[in-house]
């Protein structure tokens, strides 16, 4: 766990004031976990701007008062107070407040897997700038950094390794929302697809047959399908085979080809190749080991 105290410090500067904490984690969290940069809340006292580039840092920040601008990959956006950003610091960045000077409250993180987080989040529909529905929730995220960043607890790695979970899982939660580009009659046959899979995983099935059962445009049907749950059909449908199979083979005595035929994959080969691409080992391997 990190060792170095915290440092905290109030920034008296000609255009904004600010309190942040500077936080430097151990080894041990930047080889392993999220881990926390600074933290802090700025008030702006006159019209500026800052902008960085190259940063090896996440920036999440919520705009508590006033109105302003952030100039990213491009684009402008306007800003006003219940705004909140996620961007990448690798990349160019510049914000501004307006003549309604804001106040934000934000943090700034990393960790070996951000890359890859950032880009599932982007993937899913996720902005640089988006509107929460739970303000609130992020703010409280953001406070709580702060406070254990500047604690003696001789855990904060982990707690603010948690805390940076909690605060992307509400980062996803609110800047994706794909239910709102849909009627209410394209909600509901994407649920009966969803369902037909639940119930009918082990038969043989194309996408051709299921969009032909439910009247649907197969590249209508796929493209709802991954922007509403985050996956394909077929990857969903492996999922949910290698789950039933590992069920079975934990909980019963069938061999391997049975259970197999029995999720649907009647060839053992494939099976057993893509259970070792799932879980990492063949299905006798996982039998003996669970």
């Amino acid at each position: 766990m990190s060792l170095a105290e915290p440092e905290l410090f109030a920034d008296e500067s000609p255009c904004v004031q600010s309190q942040r904490v500077i936080y430097t984690p151990s080894a041990f969290a930047r080889s392993t976990l999220l881990y926390l940069q600074e933290a802090g809340t700025l008030t702006a006292v006159k019209p500026h701007s800052s902008s960085r580039s190259g940063l090896r840092s996440f920036l999440c920040f919520v705009v508590l008062s006033g109105s302003g601008t952030l100039d990213y990959e491009g684009e402008v956006y306007r800003l006003q107070a219940g705004d909140a950003v996620f961007i990448d610091c690798r990349k160019n960045y510049e914000h501004s407040t307006s003549d309604d000077l804001w106040s934000l409250q934000w943090c700034h993180f990393f960790g070996v897997q951000m890359q890859t987080i950032y880009e599932k989040y982007i993937s899913r529909g996720g902005r640089p700038v988006f509107r929460p529905q739970n303000c609130a929730a992020l703010k409280d995220n953001l406070s709580r950094l702060r406070a254990i960043a500047d604690s003696a607890d001789y855990i904060r790695d982990m707690r603010i390794n948690e805390e940076l979970s909690a605060l992307l899982t509400k980062l996803m939660e609110s800047s994706w929302n794909p239910e709102n580009t849909f009627t209410a009659k394209k909600k509901v046959e994407l649920s009966r697809v969803k369902n037909y899979l639940d119930e009918h995983y082990a038969e043989k099935m194309t996408l051709d047959e299921l969009a032909a059962k439910f009247y649907i445009n197969k590249f209508y049907m796929s493209k709802i399908f991954r922007e509403t749950y985050g996956t394909t059909i077929i990857a969903y449908l492996e999922q949910l085979r290698i789950t039933k199979a590992k069920n079975l083979l934990r909980f019963s005595d069938m061999t391997v080809d049975e259970i197999a035929y029995r999720v649907g994959l009647k060839d053992a080969n494939y099976f057993s190749r893509l259970f070792k691409k799932v879980e990492g080992m063949t299905p006798s391997q996982y039998r003996r080991l669970w």
